[in-house]
C-alpha cells in the first residue's frame, strides 16, 4: 500500500511538473533568444489564471477552452511589451533590464490587487473530482488534461523552431546576433515575436494551473522564482531542459509533501537546485559557455 501511495504521488508530481515545465519553457525561450531574463514571468502567469477565472465565472467557459483566446491575447501582450519597452534597454547593462522588468512585475501584482483584491479565487469543474484508474494508480483528470495541454504546447513550439523558416530565423538570431543583422534579418521584430511566444507558454500554463491551485496576486513572485529554479536545474536556454527541470521539481515537491510536510516542498526544490549547481553548474541539459 505504501508503494501504491508513492506511485500515485509520483504520477501527480510528474503531471504537475509538466505544467511547471511549460511555464519555465517560456522563460527559457525568451532568455535563449533575447538574452533578457523576464522577472515578470510568474506575474504574467497570474494574469492568465485570473483571466480563466473571470471567463469561467462570466461565461461558464472551461479553462481549457480559455487557452486559445488567452494565448492570442498574451502573444499580443508579449510582442507589445518587447517592442515598446524591452527593446529600448536590450543593449543597456543587465541591471537596467532587471529594474525595468521588476517594475513591470510590481505593477502587475498591485494592479491585480486593486482589481481582484487579496482573496483567493479558483475554478470548480466536474472532472476535478474524477480520476483514471491505471491498475492501482489513480490519475487525476484535471492534472492529466493540464499536462496534456502543456505537452501539446511544448511540442508545437519545438516543431515551430525546428521546421518553419521563421523559427529557423529566430534560432539564427539566438546563435549569432551580428550574423543575423548582416544577412538582413529584422532582429528587433524577431525578438518581439520570441517574447510573444514565451508569453503564450505562460498563458497556456496559467489556464491549466488554475485547475490545480487557487490564484492570488502574490502568487506571481513565487512562480517567477520557481521558473528560475526550473530553468537553472534544466539548463538556462535549453528548451528540453525546462521540461525536464519542471518534472524533477514537480516530483520533488510531491515527495516532500508525502514524506515530510507540504510546507517543506520549497526546501526540497532548492536542495535540488544546490545539488545541480554543485555537480553540473550549466544545468542538466545546458551547455558550457
Amino acid at each position: 500500500m505504501q508503494l501504491d501511495l508513492v506511485a500515485n504521488v509520483v504520477v501527480a508530481g510528474v503531471l504537475t511538473g509538466l505544467v511547471y515545465g511549460l511555464m519555465a519553457l517560456g522563460l527559457s525561450v525568451i532568455f535563449g533568444v533575447v538574452r533578457v531574463v523576464n522577472f515578470a514571468h510568474g506575474e504574467m502567469m497570474t494574469i492568465a489564471m485570473y483571466a480563466a477565472t473571470v471567463l469561467f465565472g462570466a461565461l461558464g467557459l472551461d479553462p481549457f477552452l480559455c487557452i486559445l483566446p488567452a494565448a492570442l491575447a498574451f502573444f499580443a501582450f508579449g510582442y507589445g511589451l518587447q517592442a515598446a519597452l524591452v527593446n529600448r534597454v536590450i543593449r543597456r547593462p543587465e541591471h537596467t533590464q532587471f529594474i525595468l522588468l521588476l517594475a513591470v512585475a510590481v505593477v502587475i501584482v498591485n494592479g491585480l490587487l486593486m482589481i481582484f483584491g487579496p482573496s483567493a479565487r479558483n475554478v470548480q469543474v466536474d472532472y476535478q473530482l474524477e480520476s483514471f484508474e491505471l491498475g492501482r494508480v489513480l490519475v487525476d483528470k484535471a492534472r492529466f488534461y493540464a499536462a496534456l495541454a502543456a505537452v501539446a504546447t511544448a511540442a508545437a513550439l519545438f516543431a515551430f523552431f525546428r521546421t518553419t523558416l521563421l523559427g529557423k530565423a529566430i534560432r539564427a538570431c539566438a546563435d549569432n546576433h551580428l550574423g543575423a543583422l548582416v544577412v538582413g534579418l529584422d532582429v528587433k521584430k524577431l525578438y518581439a515575436l520570441t517574447f510573444g511566444l514565451g508569453a503564450v507558454c505562460v498563458a497556456v500554463a496559467g489556464c491549466a494551473m488554475v485547475l490545480l491551485v487557487d490564484v492570488t496576486p502574490p502568487l506571481g513572485p513565487a512562480y517567477t522564482l520557481l521558473a528560475f529554479v526550473i530553468v537553472i536545474v534544466g539548463g538556462l536556454g535549453s528548451m528540453p531542459g525546462a521540461l525536464l527541470g519542471g518534472v524533477l521539481i514537480g516530483v520533488s515537491e510531491a515527495l516532500a509533501g508525502l514524506f515530510v510536510s507540504p510546507s517543506a516542498k520549497g526546501m526540497f526544490s532548492f536542495g535540488l537546485l544546490i545539488l545541480v549547481l554543485l555537480l553540473r553548474p550549466q544545468g542538466l541539459l545546458g551547455k558550457k559557455s
